[in-house]
């Protein structure tokens, strides 16, 4: 597991990342320097550094997002970092996930905005006009991205969209969820007209006009869902599912991206970067001693170590010894309710496998998320898997497009009963549905999208996570190990770190120790 470093936001704002990622990155040991940022070579390392924090954000996706769900029902061997998040405990706030998603996210926003500065001080130094906006649009596409991810998470927060010392860092309180948007939003607007269409070559992987849409459809989306009482989090009842919809078919009719016809397809390492995907975060295998390079680390994340001490290889897993992330008894039927297989089934889950190197016996007990592991393509270590992981991908803006049509925007029943059939289809399930509904479409999304981090977000978007993970852990016999859920709970607390930086400068969400 990579380490997580204990930062404040404060601290975080001195801080500036190396760089590590598939996109011709180079580290800038300086950004602030006068000398730097001198030509347009300078002012990619900068905005590929800004990249650089999505290195961890499948992790805390996975740990945060899946694991808060009815997807995961784990077990522990004794206190793990990610147990009071399954559990849903009040004692979050030194969590070290908790902790790390804040500051790496503020990272990410700092590091933006370093290199927002920089253009606006130096922007004639790269030359080109079109290059300096997509420096620029690539740079407010990211911000926006870290910032929606940390507003879905913890609700309210400080809008820095400059470059800021510590000092003036300690002066900025948490602004209301509103306001969060309105940045976000301005900054995907600004995106979406200056970003290509597409890229070709080393290039591939950044951020596109497509990316920009469909994130910005997904923000209203979200801040279309229903309120939870007295929680200030992502929902805001705004009711803005047209701006969505518009959005969403602006992607689907731009020809750049298809249904891909086979599922596996969309995660094989040998077919990365298709056409099925919007956006995703670039990892190339090659760990060594003597370099920082390495792949990802997110597909042995929910994978229990036990696993691969089967397939007699030592040194992988995630570092949590015997515990297992087991899929519930309920999501596992699912998939089998048609009475055919159904490919996802087969592809995102291992229903057995070998105990031991030592016997033939084998463990069906203990079903878990397999979707990104190909133990052919293993690298040198767990932490060394040459596989991307997909952000945004077409399938889901297609099922948000019947999201939006079942809330009221312009669009039939018709069409949303095809779209949910055309994904049941290519997972082999032949028989159609008719008149579905919002829960039908719910649990379709489950189902389609398991191991990729956006359960938890469905269920707080659509006003669903207090009611159905209370009815799920109630009927898989789990009110002895997971707390009740209450609306407080549907965002985490601020790092007490962030709490303790200056007396009175932020309050704690409500519910939280």
């Amino acid at each position: 597991m990579k380490k997580i470093i204990n930062i404040s936001l404060c601290a975080a704002l001195l801080a500036f990342g190396a760089c590590n990622k598939k996109l011709d990155q180079s580290p800038v040991s300086s950004v602030t320097t006068g000398n730097y940022y001198a030509n347009a070579n300078d002012f990619l390392s900068g905005v590929n550094s800004v990249y650089s924090n999505l290195n961890a954000y499948p992790d805390y996706q996975l740990w945060m997002g899946e694991m808060r769900s009815d997807n995961i029902s784990a077990t522990s061997d004794g206190n793990r970092d990610w147990q009071g998040i399954n559990n849903f405990s009040p004692n979050l706030t030194t969590t070290a996930f908790i902790v790390g998603a804040y500051n790496n996210d503020f990272n990410g926003i700092y590091n933006a905005n370093t290199v927002l500065n920089a253009i606006a001080a130096k922007g004639a130094n790269i030359g080109d006009t079109s290059l300096r906006n997509r420096f620029t649009a690539e740079c407010r596409f990211l911000r926006a991205l870290y910032y929606f991810d940390l507003l879905r998470f913890y609700g309210k927060l400080p809008i820095v969209d400059s470059a800021t010392t510590y000092t003036e860092a300690l002066n900025i309180g948490r602004s209301p969820v509103a306001d969060v948007y309105n940045l976000i939003i301005g900054d995907l607007n600004y995106a979406v007209s200056k970003l290509p269409a597409t890229y070709t070559g080393t290039n591939v992987g950044r951020a596109t006009v497509g990316a920009a849409k469909t994130l910005l459809g997904l923000v209203y989306l979200t801040r279309s869902g229903p309120t939870y009482s007295g929680v200030e989090g992502p929902t805001l009842a705004s009711g803005e599912y047209d701006k969505a919809l518009a959005l969403f078919n602006e992607v689907i009719g731009s020809g750049t991206y298809s249904f891909l016809p086979s599922y596996p397809n969309i995660f094989s390492y040998t077919n990365e970067n298709n056409k099925e995907v919007i956006f995703d975060v670039q990892y190339v295998s090659g760990y060594s001693t003597s370099s920082t390079t390495y792949g990802g680390d997110f597909p042995s994340m929910l994978v229990p170590p036990a696993y691969f001490t089967g397939l007699g290889l030592s040194g992988y897993g995630n570092g949590y010894g015997t515990c297992t992330f087991n899929i519930p008894y309920d999501l596992t039927a699912s998939y089998k309710a048609s009475g055919v297989t159904d490919t996802r089934d087969t592809f995102n889950i291992q229903r057995q496998f070998k105990a031991a190197t030592t016997d033939v016996v084998f463990d069906t007990t203990r079903p878990f998320i397999k979707k990104y592991i190909n133990i052919s393509k293993i690298g040198a270590r767990y932490t060394d898997w040459p596989i991307n992981f997909v952000v945004m991908r077409y399938t889901d803006v297609l099922m948000m497009k019947a999201e939006c049509i079942l809330h009221g925007a312009a669009g039939t029943q018709a069409t949303v009963d095809s779209i949910v059939n055309a994904v049941r289809a290519r997972a082999g399930i032949t028989t159609p549905l008719s008149n579905v509904t919002l829960a039908q479409l719910m649990e379709e999304r489950r189902r389609e999208f398991l191991g990729e981090g956006l359960r938890w977000n469905d269920l707080v978007r659509e006003g669903m996570a207090v009611t159905t993970m209370n009815a799920w852990r109630t009927s898989q016999g789990l009110t002895g190990s997971i707390n009740e859920v209450v609306p407080n709970y549907v965002i985490y607390p601020i790092p007490q770190a962030e709490i303790l930086v200056k007396s009175g400068l932020y309050t704690q969400n409500p519910g939280y120790n």
